[in-house]
């Protein structure tokens, strides 16, 4: 096409507007970086439009613009979720367990995290739960910890964010604890 990027922004042509052409367009999350290649403009520029393009459409309601690992992604309102399962003809969104859920929320807030400093903090075996949650797509491996048995790291993912309607992980409500933490990564009963 020829086309320089300079030329091309326009009054009706805004970074947001283009900005959300391409999130639409993107069949998975895009870096933010490559926005920033793709449009030509600094990644200042980028990051002010992903904010504006953020709080329309919080104030709007029907989209979302979700961050997680330095990638953007157009997603649907977490609030209407009803209503496209129902037009997809899909089943209400499966339940996670209590156990799921504990497991998730720890990963969550101490991710990397080894199995064992999960059992640490539950006080129970989490394989079960970790299968179930690597299944669903909620949590994913990262690496190894440098240790006894090498022990996998295991990080929240996208899917996690989009499960609880998360625009990113510093959505997350603050932690907050009562009780003394269990050290990491150390077994629950000595050899």
């Amino acid at each position: 096409m020829g086309h320089s990027t300079e030329n091309a922004f326009t009054q009706e042509n805004t970074i947001e507007a283009c900005i959300e052409a391409l999130l639409f367009v993107a069949s998975a999350p895009i870096p933010v970086s490559l926005l920033t290649e793709v449009l030509e403009k600094p990644a200042e520029a980028v990051e002010a439009s992903l904010a504006a393009l953020e709080f329309f459409y919080k104030e709007r309601g029907g989209l979302r613009i979700q961050r997680f690992g330095g990638r953007v992604q157009l997603t649907t309102a977490p609030e209407l979720a009803w209503v496209i399962e129902k037009y997809l003809g899909l089943e209400a969104t499966a339940r996670l367990s209590r156990a799921a859920l504990e497991a998730l929320a720890i990963i969550a807030y101490r991710q990397p995290i080894t199995r064992p400093g999960i059992d640490a903090i539950r006080g129970v075996n989490s394989d079960g739960v970790l299968r179930s949650l690597l299944s669903k797509g909620l949590i994913e491996e990262a690496g190894r910890a440098e240790g006894p048995g090498r022990p996998i790291f295991y990080v929240a993912t996208q899917e996690f964010l989009q499960h609880f309607g998360l625009s990113s992980l510093e959505d997350l409500p603050p932690y907050e604890t009562d009780q003394a933490e269990p050290p990491e990564d150390k077994p629950l009963l000595k050899d």
